[in-house]
Parts: structure tokens; C-alpha cells; sequence
């Protein structure tokens, strides 16, 4: 009872970007936090922030910097001690972070799927169309099994790439359906079937990451991780780590648990999407190594087009 009643006189703060899904993200967060400790929603202030990456909208994530566009503002302000627990995108934050901080949740993740806006499927686009993308991923899945298809760059958040498809900028864009749906955008594309279009590393999950000494925002935290969430998503995060990849890497890969285990299965890509190589592995929640086996495997069978594009575990 002690515990409980310390929890309810604290106050935390959480820094988040400051753009509509990042927003509602972080709500998100608040709100699994206020309902696990039965708190009032004013023990825990949302502070913003425009990231660069959401200032920088005219050039590919790849070109400019990568994830760390995403979080460097954020992991200032969490490294000075101005905010208590930073919200991400899982899929955007770099795979390499400061020993300084660590995941103190992965939120109950979300539909998985991309969804495809300006046509009802891949198959369905008209031939030679236009499709907007600033992903290496869907860049290389798309020209993979539509190589007639051009790909122009599109970024922005979901109501810019919106706005430019209805400009007329291009027949299609992609956007995640679990960012649809917390912007309320839930009659919005067409979702795409994932045992055929396998999403990001750790699309459609919310990490929140803390202070790694901080033991009492990390125990705050703790009510809301959600075990196999974070097992899939940490396993995610290892294979990129094995792979080697970086911001210009064409990966895809779905990890789900399956009688206690997790049953991953990855994709790597050619830029150009005319080489592919993928597999599927079994390993235990608590097999560390799972991961880097797959990567060893999906390496040594990539050709050059792919492999040039991963540096392996020694990067």
C-alpha cells in the first residue's frame, strides 16, 4: 500500500514529437499508465517537441541522418533529466542506443499490416503507376512484385502524404494501418495481407524508453509492458543489430508467438526490389541468439545486390 500510495504523489514527465500520431501515441501511454496505477491524469504532463525529422520534409529519412532524426531531441532532453520517459515508434528508433538508456515498456502492439491508399491492392495499381514512399522497405517489396511500377519520394506525416496523394502527386502511397487507427482513420486504404507483405522491425509497437538508473520511472513503467509485445519487438531489433542494417537496408520481417515460442520470418531485398532472400525460424522467448542465427542464414544466401546493403554483426 506504501508503494501505491508513493506512486500517486509522484508527477512524470513524457516527452514525445510533437506530430498528430506521435501525439496520440503518447495519450496512448498516459493512459495505460493512469489506468495500471490509478492515478489522475495530472501525475503525468506530456512535453513536445518538433524532432528534425518532422522539420526536414523535402528528402528521404536515409539521406539526412536516419532514425536518430526521430529521437536525438528527445534523448537530450531525457539525458539532462527534463522529461522522465521518452514515447516512440519502435520502428523508428535506432537499433544501437546509449548504454545510458534503457526500454522500460512495449505497449500491447497494434495491427501489424501496411495499407495501401489510392488502390484496393498491390495487383490492382494500373500499369507504369506512380507510388509514393520514402521506405527502402515498400520501395523494394513494391518494384518485387510490381517492377512496371515508379517510386517518388513522399514524406511527411500522415495527413502531408494524404494531402500530396490527393494533389495528385502520385496513384498510391502506403501508409501503417496501426497509425491509421490511432488517428481515427479507420475507413482509410486497403490493408495489406502480412504472410505477403511483411511489415517493418517493430511496426505498429510503442516503446518507451527511460534513464536506465532511473529505477523509479522504471518501475513506474513496468505495469504497462506487455511480455510478448516486447519479445517479439526485442527479437526484431536483435536480427537488425545481426543483419547489420541501416536506414538504406530493405528489410522486412513479422515475429509472433506461437505456444510459447516465437516464429520469426524476414525478407531482405535488393534496393530495386529484383533480388529478394527470406526465411522463417523457431526459437524459444528467452533464445538471445534466434535472431543472429536467421540473419547468419538470410546473409549467406543473399546475393551480392542484397548483401552489400547489411554489414553482419561486425558493422
Amino acid at each position: 500500500m506504501e508503494t501505491q500510495t508513493h506512486t500517486r504523489n509522484q508527477t512524470f514527465r513524457l516527452g514525445t514529437r510533437r506530430s498528430p500520431l506521435a501525439m496520440a501515441q503518447a495519450e496512448e501511454a498516459r493512459d495505460r499508465l493512469v489506468k495500471a496505477h490509478g492515478i489522475d491524469p495530472s501525475h503525468i504532463e506530456i512535453v513536445a517537441v518538433t524532432a528534425s525529422g518532422d522539420r526536414i520534409q523535402d528528402r528521404a529519412l536515409a539521406e539526412i541522418g536516419g532514425k536518430a532524426l526521430w529521437t536525438k531531441e528527445l534523448d537530450a532532453w531525457l539525458t539532462t533529466g527534463e522529461i522522465d520517459f521518452a514515447v516512440h515508434s519502435a520502428k523508428d528508433v535506432e537499433t544501437l542506443r546509449p548504454d545510458d538508456f534503457a526500454i522500460g515498456a512495449v505497449l500491447p502492439r497494434e495491427d501489424v499490416r501496411d495499407a495501401l491508399v489510392g488502390a484496393e491492392s498491390i495487383a490492382a495499381l494500373r500499369q507504369g503507376a506512380v507510388v509514393g514512399t520514402s521506405a527502402p522497405r515498400r520501395a523494394a517489396q513494391l518494384l518485387h512484385a510490381r517492377p512496371d511500377c515508379k517510386v517518388v519520394t513522399f514524406r511527411g506525416n500522415v495527413a502531408t502524404r494524404l494531402a500530396k496523394l490527393a494533389a495528385g502527386e502520385a496513384d498510391a502511397t502506403f501508409l501503417a494501418a496501426a497509425g491509421l487507427k490511432r488517428l481515427g482513420e479507420n475507413g482509410t486504404g486497403h490493408p495489406l495481407d502480412e504472410e505477403h507483405w511483411l511489415p517493418a522491425p517493430g511496426q505498429a509497437a510503442i516503446l518507451i524508453e527511460c534513464r536506465a538508473d532511473d529505477a523509479r520511472t522504471r518501475s513506474f513503467l513496468n505495469a504497462v509492458d506487455h511480455a510478448p509485445s516486447r519479445a517479439a519487438v526485442l527479437a526484431e531489433r536483435a536480427l537488425l543489430a545481426a543483419l547489420g542494417g541501416n536506414c538504406h537496408s530493405p528489410i522486412a520481417v513479422l515475429t509472433r508467438l506461437a505456444d510459447e515460442e516465437l516464429v520469426m520470418r524476414a525478407a531482405l531485398y535488393s534496393p530495386d526490389g529484383a533480388e529478394h532472400v527470406e526465411g522463417t525460424l523457431r526459437f524459444a522467448t528467452n533464445d538471445m541468439g534466434g535472431p543472429g542465427r536467421l540473419a547468419a542464414d538470410l546473409l549467406a544466401r543473399a546475393v551480392p545486390a542484397i548483401a552489400d546493403h547489411f554489414g553482419g554483426p561486425n558493422h
